[in-house]
């Protein structure tokens, strides 16, 4: 008996922006299929014309590739399995609805939308809000079980609207396994007759997503937690249509919660707390409203995704760095949770940091050397890098102190007025002399020189510090004053002192006078 091979599907409708939830869905797809050898497909459900977004599929397919989530079938990239988006599949669903109403599961229903609406509202009335057309209402409504042959093929031929229902049977438990939640059972008397075929001639998600999944050999359905009401109407419908021994398991993902509270994530609360919802920017084509994305914040991509991959899984172990081929190896669907997971966006920064910090000088310093108003080479770049990056989150704050590159044209005044004394210019003067003393310009030497001279003149190191962190970069606090002199080299050193020491005691003698 041959192994049936791992195909998965992820299946988004191009209705706007892919949030961050749809990419975690793709995410734990794309691993399943590598961790088992096999293919992850890529299928653009866009049955629902109505609710089309122009650029919505273009969005998905840049979002996943910026992620490295990368297909194997999918749009343009074909295989004996496609086309991959529905609309350009229209011709294939036909068959199946009729095969579902030759074999009596399924039914013509000629119910116009206002008469639908009118039987909502007299239910209203009668005190029974959630009306559903279902196996007691359906026989009072009009369709093909209550109007007779001659009736339904007039209504036909005259092209009158239609859809096609389900025919929902009576009183009958749905079973079935699902990978992450163990045994599901649903009562067909709490189902509705699901509207799968339109009379527009365009399947819904329902039969269309059974259709495709069986003609793509889809063998796993990894999905969100939010399709876990319609998979007893899917296995229905694999029943009917004879499918029933190769029906792709099941596993419904637990939902992304919102940071400060319970339920779903939305863009609402990225835009309320001040994150991003969205992988990439993404404006609005109607609106030209624009929402921030991952991307364009500053985040990588690894990192994007290894914090997308702790939303739901966890490997058993303490280990929380993680590169795409290393969660292909540990991903397992054992170890995907049923509660929801709570979004985090400082650990995101965290996780931000976390990979730039793993990343070479030389590919940071390769990555913000076109961002840099500066002319400096590499070396002297990757050097910059050496310092920043333990303080760094994002790459872009690498470069977000200029005294590495020009003499500091403004000081932190608090750590001036805190720091400054009458005697330091004296202190600073003592102390230059002897730095510029040296043949041998390292962080070493440099730092061994000012110990002996604060231990030699028996200063307290809180004194002499920060007055001279002040003259070479104007702030206070920072990398290690001792490096950051190393690296501006001697003579830039110098010129610093002599400029903003004889400054520094200029406005300490004004301010003094003044007080």
């Amino acid at each position: 008996m041959s192994v049936k091979e791992t195909r998965v599907r992820f299946a988004p409708s191009p209705t706007g922006p892919l949030h961050m939830g749809g990419v975690r869905t793709a995410l734990y797809n794309y691993l399943f299929a590598k961790k088992n050898q096999g293919k992850f497909i890529l299928r653009i459900e866009d049955t629902d014309q109505n609710r089309y977004v122009e650029g919505a599929e273009n969005y998905i397919i840049e979002s996943l590739k910026w992620c490295g989530i990368l297909f194997d079938e999918g749009p343009g990239t074909e295989s004996s399995f496609g086309p991959y988006r529905q609309s350009e599949r229209k011709h294939l669903y036909k068959e199946y609805a009729d095969r579902l109403i030759e074999s009596g599961h399924a039914y013509y229903a000629f119910d116009s939308a206002e008469e639908l609406e009118e039987m909502r509202n007299m239910a209203k009335k009668a005190k029974m809000p959630n009306w559903q057309y279902n196996s007691i209402t359906r026989n009072s409504m009009k369709n093909s079980l209550t109007l007779s042959n001659e009736e339904v093929e007039s209504k036909l031929n005259n092209g009158e609207q239609y859809t096609i229902r389900i025919k929902m049977p009576r009183n009958q438990d749905v079973r079935f396994y699902d990978e992450i939640r163990g045994w599901v059972v649903v009562n067909t008397n709490n189902m509705d007759d699901k509207v799968i075929y339109k009379g527009d001639g365009m399947p819904t998600y329902h039969l269309a997503n059974v259709v495709d999944d069986y003609l793509m050999k889809i063998s796993h359905v990894i999905r969100g937690e939010e399709w876990l009401p319609s998979a007893p109407l899917h296995v229905l419908l694999y029943q009917f249509l004879g499918w029933e021994d190769i029906m792709p398991k099941f596993a419904h993902l637990p939902l992304i919660l919102k940071p400060d509270g319970n339920g779903k994530l939305s863009k609402r609360d990225g835009d309320r707390l001040g994150f991003p919802v969205f992988p990439l920017q993404w404006e609005d084509p109607v609106t030209k409203e624009v929402s921030s994305g991952y991307r364009e914040k500053g985040y990588y991509p690894e990192a994007f995704i290894n914090m997308l991959a702790f939303l739901g899984w966890n490997p058993g172990t303490s280990k929380e760095m993680y590169s795409l081929d290393e969660l292909i190896q540990d991903f397992s669907l054992e170890r995907v949770g049923k509660s929801g997971a709570k979004f985090d966006p400082e650990k995101t920064k965290w996780f931000n940091q976390q990979h730039l910090r793993i990343k070479s000088n030389s590919e940071l310093a390769e990555s913000i050397m076109p961002s840099l108003d500066y002319n400096v080479n590499t070396t002297f770049l990757e050097k910059v890098v050496e310092l920043m990056k333990e303080r760094a989150t994002f790459s872009n704050e690498l470069l977000s102190e200029d005294y590495f590159f020009e003499s500091p044209k403004e000081f932190d005044e608090k750590t001036f007025r805190k720091k400054w004394k009458e005697n330091s210019s004296e202190i600073m003067q003592d102390l230059f002399n002897q730095i510029n003393e040296l043949e041998d310009f390292t962080t070493e030497n440099i730092e061994n020189t000012f110990k002996e001279f604060i231990t030699k003149k028996e200063i307290g190191m809180g004194a002499v510090l920060p007055c001279m962190r002040l003259i070479l970069t104007g702030k206070g606090m920072g990398p290690s004053v001792f490096a950051i002199a190393s690296l501006l080299g001697k003579e830039e050193v110098m010129s610093r002192y002599q400029e903003k020491n004889q400054y520094f005691s200029h406005l300490f003698l004004a301010k003094k006078q003044v007080q």
